[in-house]
């Protein structure tokens, strides 16, 4: 594991929208937010672009995040938007800068491509946080308290799993200590086949998704496993499925579907973590050493920054 180092003052943030397009409003709020905490900032040329599902072509994504991997002002890379698009250029992605000078690098959902080939190519520990949407919950939520502590402070974060979640009651007691590993299901299921596929064994893999029908959930469970996913894993932290719901009231709800594939597995399995695309989210390390306590509730992260 490589970490980069922590944000201080003065420290430069580029903003950049290596997938999906996003709204004015959501990156003014994000610079704000940024700004608020001492950074300066610097938009990516295409960060507000648009071309079809995309901030922009992609090789216009690209320069964007490459040019921003590539500056040595650079400390900080946040990206604007999940969405869709990542894969498309991950593979075209200057890992030699990222190993030459390692920046924080912080997103989620289709961001999870990034991450996993960060991990995958360097050893880059990168930060499970919000994008320019969750930043607008405005700076005292808990989201955008937890990011700035994520990026700015080098001490672990414990992630307690909540009631309210509605994962809450997946659960297989038990310790475990591995590498946090994951992020978005769909994309995690996307990257079998190719080289950044990650290899789990030894890690406590993070899960959450949005948007999904339970069909969809169990059918990309079943391809983990048919892949070795969950052989020599350590445990599983379940976090925010939202929104993942089946219009035909005879099929199960997407929280049975993680029950069955959760109760098969003979590791610790604790659900209801505020991780992904819910009210709010926790931000975490991904690459680095944690310790999940399913009959505790708690996951416990160590930095990603040092």
């Amino acid at each position: 594991m490589i970490q980069a180092s922590r944000l201080v003052e003065g420290d430069l943030v580029a903003l950049i929208s290596p997938s999906g397009a996003s709204e004015p409003g959501r990156i003014a709020a994000t610079v704000a937010a940024l700004e608020g905490w001492g950074l300066r900032v610097r938009l990516g040329e295409h960060a507000g672009g648009r071309h079809l599902f995309f901030a922009g072509t992609d090789d216009e994504r690209l320069a964007d995040l490459n040019g921003a991997l590539r500056d040595p002002e650079v400390r900080g890379v946040f990206c604007v938007r999940g969405g869709y698009g990542l894969q498309r250029i991950v593979d075209r992605v200057d890992f030699a800068a990222v190993r030459a000078d390692p920046k924080v690098v912080m997103g989620f959902s289709d961001i999870t491509a990034l991450h996993v080939a960060l991990w995958t190519e360097t050893g880059l520990a990168s930060v499970h946080g919000p994008t320019a949407g969750q930043f607008e919950r405005g700076p005292a939520s808990l989201t955008v308290r937890a990011a700035r502590r994520a990026v700015t402070v080098s001490d672990p974060v414990t992630v307690t799993a909540l009631e309210s979640e509605p994962t809450y009651p997946v659960r297989r007691e038990g310790v475990a200590e591995g590498t946090l590993l994951g992020g978005n299901l769909a994309i995690l299921a996307s990257t079998i086949g190719t080289r950044h596929a990650l290899s789990p064994a030894g890690a406590i893999l993070l899960l959450e998704d949005v948007d999904e029908q339970p069909y969809r959930i169990d059918r990309m469970l079943v391809h983990l496993r048919r892949a070795g996913w969950f052989d020599g894993l350590r445990g599983v932290a379940l976090g925010q499925f939202t929104n993942c719901l089946d219009t035909n009231p005879r099929y199960p709800p997407v929280l049975d579907v993680l029950r069955e594939h959760m109760s098969a597995l003979e590791v610790p399995v604790l659900g209801g973590l505020p991780l992904g695309h819910g009210e709010q989210q926790i931000a975490v390390g991904l690459g680095c050493p944690a310790r999940l306590d399913a009959t505790a509730g708690t996951l416990t992260v160590e930095p990603a920054v040092a």
